[in-house]
């Protein structure tokens, strides 16, 4: 097959949208919202067609570059690789479900989130796409599954539609199907969901360094204090830190890199690590007795820390009826807009994904520049020495 112009590493930092070409007809497709895909150019009966090998998730450089082989030897003897893709035998729409399922389950640390999958589709999909070729599902059996449930259980749509989208994908990624209907396909048809936020509970950040000094005297237990800690330092997610493995940690470089399949955008974010942050860290040293994660579970053996217990741990203090743990990065985030923080530094510094064309053209993480933000909110949050009379 020969030695292309991409590598493995090439094809992880390549950021700009585009067209980027391996040789031997293999081309990486970027879009603009960053997804990337394997595409082949190749001339069947003297016609250039594009052929879609799937998305750089599903399949790795050296698939790509044999199944690119395989079409251009079938080409060249006179036979069309598009045919016989359609003559392959297509799954059914619940058995490719399965298969998506099996294979995102191993990157999912939580047991609910795995359970939750297959009941969505059970429920609310199957009845009408369970026993479709996947071939054949079009965008009216997508619609007549999400239009009904679309305005009156909002969340359950969006679960749905993840569900059937992430099934759809993988079909593509195997070459089954050319179009995904539960993306893009439908965004206009779908009635205009009424946008309900419901604002999680957050402590004004004027009271947070009285807050951690509360909860450094808690009798709450060492992991869920000092995940508690970690989280308000670096303002990142609940699942984020209990699921935070000492892998992910360089002390050397004062850097967490917590990996996509973790992140809720599903790329790699880096979290630049305080003094503050790295004490929580080296006092969370002795936690583990040999398990991997930071904060693990003082139940469980080897497990994650659960949400529950950071929870407990509010109540504990009495802040439950004021604050959420999610609402700590709002008040991180109130934090940077009162003291005129730039926007796209607070926002790179909770990883929200920047939409439209600013989210287009906007690659950098921003990343020495929110090591000095990090360090200005764990300034912030030190307590400060009573003054003298």
């Amino acid at each position: 097959m020969g030695q292309g112009k991409l590598t493995v590493k090439k094809v992880r930092a390549i950021r700009m949208p585009g067209l980027y070409g391996d040789g031997n007809t293999l081309f990486l497709r970027v879009a603009p919202g960053g997804s990337k895909q394997w595409v082949q150019r190749l001339v069947i009966h003297g016609r250039r067609r594009d052929i879609g090998l799937g998305g750089c998730n599903w399949v790795t450089l050296a698939e790509a570059r044999e199944a690119a082989w395989e079409n251009r030897r079938v080409a060249r003897r006179g036979g069309d690789p598009l045919e016989a893709k359609r003559k392959s035998k297509i799954p059914l729409f619940r058995e490719a479900a399965q298969q998506t399922f099996e294979t995102l389950r191993p990157r999912w640390r939580n047991e609910k989130v795995a359970s939750n999958w297959m009941q969505q589709l059970e429920r609310h999909a199957f009845k009408r796409l369970g026993d479709l070729p996947v071939d054949r599902i079009g965008r009216e059996d997508v619609l007549a599954v999400l239009t009904p449930i679309w305005s009156t259980k909002p969340e359950t749509a969006r679960r749905v539609r993840r569900c059937i989208k992430a099934t759809l994908q993988w079909c593509q990624a195997h070459g089954l199907i050319d179009v995904n209907y539960a993306g893009e396909a439908i965004d206009g048809a779908l009635p205009r969901m009424a946008a309900v936020k419901a604002h999680l509970r957050a402590l004004p950040y004027r009271e947070l360094p009285a807050a951690l000094q509360s909860i450094e005297a808690s009798g709450a237990t060492s992991s869920a204090r000092l995940a508690l800690r970690f989280l308000i330092l670096t303002a990142a997610r609940s699942g984020e830190v209990r699921g935070a493995t000492w892998t992910e940690i360089d002390i050397k470089a004062r850097v967490w890199r917590i990996p996509g399949e973790r992140m809720k955008a599903g790329a790699e974010h880096r979290v630049p690590l305080t003094d503050s942050a790295l004490e929580v860290l080296e006092r969370a040293r002795n936690l583990g007795e040999g398990s991997d994660f930071v904060f693990p579970s003082p139940q469980r053996r080897g497990s994650v820390l659960s949400d529950a217990t950071l929870t407990k741990a509010l109540r504990s203090l009495g802040l439950a009826g004021q604050a959420t743990v999610h609402g700590f990065r709002s008040s991180f985030r109130d934090w940077c807009a009162d003291t005129g923080k730039p926007r796209e530094l607070a926002e790179a510094a909770l990883a929200h994904a920047v939409g439209g064309v600013e989210g287009a053209y906007f690659r950098s993480d921003l990343f020495e520049r929110r090591r000095e933000l990090m360090d200005d909110w764990a300034e912030y949050l030190a307590p400060k020495d009573e003054p003298t009379g």
